[in-house]
């Protein structure tokens, strides 16, 4: 895409006037990093807080009647279950098991509100316009602000500029007040810390933003500690870690499947899964340390000590808390163990490697 055809956020101003270095991301103007660079951002956030434009997911509000039974027909999650006020993490399948999109969900008093990936948005809208019935309504609100504050010290933010907040627990949300604006925050994030989840109206974002950067715990961080953050905590990117090609059994994301779910069924490649559950997969996403400095990135070849190849890379790169190479992938379900010695590929060589557990820095949510 040329630079006039890329969509902007509504803080893309603000970017530049802080240094950003806009690249391309999923048809959008981001800010890859600010002048302190991928690692002091990721570092940052890890000990204080750290502000992410996420403006260019897609929200999407669903209600009618009916509402949550309807989004079961398309997901796996458990949405009728969910209590006001709470959120849970879930996945659009199609009918071969494999993941269309994974995607955020928070039930209000009367409505869902969704948070679906940038990447997938309009085929997202598409698809569920195509499969819920009349009585639902989709109001897509793709010109308001998202932005998240992650980190340690992002609570202690909230406790000065929006006291309520901080009632939520991991995966609430609650509308709230944030200095006169009213806000719509959830208590969750894509780093494995602390951290909420703000949507607001576009003409308050840059107000918003300005407030949260004129607090002394944070800095603004840009699209390259995001991965590196989101990469350590072992959580997936769509299009690289899951896609159409892969079943949340093989992504080891079962767990996304709630209990009445499994028993009743009812959503698109339910039967391919169910067997998957039951018999396994010849294949399972697991994480990988590779030795050394190196770090072994996306598409590189996994393969076993005669050099057959297993598996490869999905996301890969220099983990900063954890202090080297950290990534993930697909590997054959028998190397999947943790421990288990794997080679990759790297530039003609075979780097050692072992499977590892995630995720690679512990998760530091706030449970209550």
């Amino acid at each position: 895409m040329s630079a006039e055809t890329l969509l902007t956020t509504p803080l893309n101003a603000l970017h530049r006037e802080l240094g950003g270095k806009m690249v391309e991301f999923a048809g959008y103007e981001m800010p890859v990093q600010y002048p302190a660079g991928i690692m002091a951002e990721h570092l940052h956030t890890r000990d204080k807080a750290g502000l992410f434009d996420v403006s260019h997911m897609g929200q999407v509000k669903l209600s009618g009647e009916g509402a949550d039974k309807a989004l079961e027909t398309l997901v796996p999650g458990e949405i009728q279950a969910l209590k006001p006020g709470r959120q849970r993490y879930t996945l659009f399948t199609n009918e071969q098991g494999g993941i269309l999109d994974d995607l955020m969900v928070t039930r209000f008093n009367d409505h869902l509100f969704l948070v679906v990936n940038a990447a997938c948005k309009t085929q997202d809208i598409e698809h569920m316009r195509a499969h819920l019935p009349s009585g639902v309504t989709l109001e897509v609100m793709f010109e308001r602000a998202l932005m998240a504050l992650q980190g340690p010290a992002a609570s202690a933010v909230m406790a000065r500029l929006g006291p309520a907040a901080c009632e939520l627990t991991f995966m609430g949300g609650a509308r709230v007040e944030i200095r006169g604006i009213w806000c719509t925050v959830t208590r969750s994030g894509y780093t494995g810390e602390d951290g909420f989840e703000i949507s607001v109206d576009e003409d308050k974002a840059d107000k918003l933003a300005r407030l949260l950067l004129d607090q002394p715990e944070v800095m603004p961080i840009g699209l390259g500690a995001r991965d590196s953050l989101r990469l350590e905590a072992g959580l997936c990117l769509y299009g690289h870690d899951i896609d159409t090609g892969t079943t949340p059994i093989e992504a080891d994301l079962a767990w996304a499947i709630g209990k009445r779910r499994r028993e009743e069924g009812g959503f698109p490649g339910a039967d391919i899964i169910f067997d998957q559950l039951k018999n396994g997969t010849a294949r399972k996403r697991v994480g990988i340390r590779p030795e050394g400095r190196a770090p072994a990135r996306e598409h590189t070849e996994l393969t076993d000590a005669e050099g057959r190849r297993i598996g490869e890379i999905t996301s890969g790169g220099f983990g900063p808390s954890v202090g080297g190479p950290v990534a993930m992938g697909y590997v054959e379900t028998a190397f999947a163990s943790e421990g288990t010695d794997i080679n990759a590929m790297v530039r003609g060589k075979a780097l050692p490697a072992k499977v590892a557990s995630m995720p690679f820095t512990p998760h530091r949510y706030h449970r209550g």
